[in-house]
């Protein structure tokens, strides 16, 4: 059989929440199924690193797919003509777009529909794009994977799509997210927080990550608690940022808050594992990667009450409401004091076990495959 695929967010040295999901599901699904041909479809010269076997042929399909008309030309003009022209049996998309020409069975990933709760936080050209585009790819797909059932959730409630058209395929872990020991904290500590305990946050900085709001919740919870913790940021400055500038230059905290920008996986480990807790106090969240990756690392986690986040926290989260600091703040000063802390990361051992890129690897792949045969049994 001959799967192709667009692999357009593969990028060397620049995977981020979709690119990891690409390559963590990819990277096992052609390596598990050698008696298949996989056509990557990437929009820019490619690194070798992300053929994984014999049964990857690379394609690339100009032009770069990076802006609203780009995304137009790409998946309604070159890929239907490049499928026909290949002859695939199927597509796969694991960024949530497909094509509307193409008349062969296309399988979508859908991310979030963050454009529907929060339109003014994408630009203009995207969100007019999403709005007009979404809806359809998501009715023309023959199936749809959403990665937790929040976003499921969501799309059944925005879309007329039966519920059996629409599975459940988590984010993993990358396997080097595993606790780390008292020498390797120690280090990460000396390194970036002169020796202090910290909480962590690890997320693109625009506004439904809700950073501006933590920031004065650390203020609050220092004020409150007279300690020498200090809040770690970790990730790029996004659109929109100028209420966590003005959250961070206006707090009496600043000198024990540490930007910190892309960081390698190796180090992120270890900045993870060091942690007192990692918070996400995002609005909006379709899983919540860095939450899940606290968890490998038996670091205790504080997530927003919304969408996904409680899903993917489970029963040890520490949860609080977005809207107030003062909650955020309250579950930071209940961490350092809480006696039932171990319980909470026992807890947190037990619900990582359904994030497993191996299983979310073999769903997908199961349900095409079941998929594409009961549309031939058919014919």
């Amino acid at each position: 059989m001959r799967i192709a695929v667009n692999a357009r967010f593969l990028l060397s040295g620049k995977l981020e929440g979709i690119g990891w999901y690409s390559f963590e599901v990819l990277r096992r699904m052609t390596k598990k199924h050698p008696e298949h041909e996989f056509i990557f479809i990437f929009d820019r010269p490619f690194s070798e690193e992300f053929i994984f076997g014999d049964n990857v042929i690379p394609v690339v399909l100009q032009p770069p797919a990076r802006h609203p008309i780009l995304w137009y030309i790409w998946f309604e003009w070159r890929i239907p003509d490049l499928l026909k022209k290949l002859d695939v049996d199927m597509f796969l998309s694991p960024d949530g777009y497909c094509s509307l020409r193409s008349t062969i069975p296309q399988y979508l990933v859908m991310h979030d529909l963050a454009y529907l709760h929060y339109p003014k936080q994408i630009k203009f050209a995207a969100r007019h794009f999403y709005k007009y585009f979404v809806p359809k790819y998501l009715n023309k797909a023959s199936h749809v994977f959403a990665v937790s059932n929040a976003t499921k959730q969501d799309i059944l409630q925005h879309t007329t799509l039966n519920s059996a058209y629409v599975s459940v395929a988590y984010n993993g872990c990358r396997d080097s997210f595993v606790p780390i020991d008292e020498s390797q904290k120690q280090k990460i500590k000396d390194d970036y927080t002169k020796g202090h305990d910290y909480f962590l946050f690890v997320g693109a900085m625009h506004p439904r990550k809700n950073v501006d709001q933590l920031i004065r919740a650390f203020g609050h919870f220092k004020q409150e608690e007279n300690t020498p913790h200090k809040l770690v940021l970790v990730g790029r400055m996004a659109w929109y940022s100028e209420k966590i500038s003005e959250a961070y230059e206006s707090s009496r905290y600043k000198g024990d808050i540490i930007f910190c920008d892309y960081m390698a996986t190796e180090t992120l480990v270890k900045i993870t594992g060091a942690a007192t807790a990692a918070i996400c106090p995002s609005f909006l969240e379709g899983f919540g990667v860095p939450i899940a990756e606290a968890l490998f690392c038996d670091v205790p986690v504080i997530v927003s009450d919304r969408f996904s986040l409680p899903e993917v926290g489970g029963p040890g989260a520490y949860l609080i409401n977005p809207d107030e600091y003062i909650s955020i703040s309250e579950a930071m000063s209940q961490v350092i004091h809480d006696p039932l802390l171990e319980k909470r990361i026992e807890q947190g051992r037990i619900h990582r076990k359904q994030f497993s890129w191996d299983q979310t690897a073999e769903l997908i792949f199961y349900r095409m495959m079941q998929d594409f045969s009961c549309s031939r049994s058919i014919f």
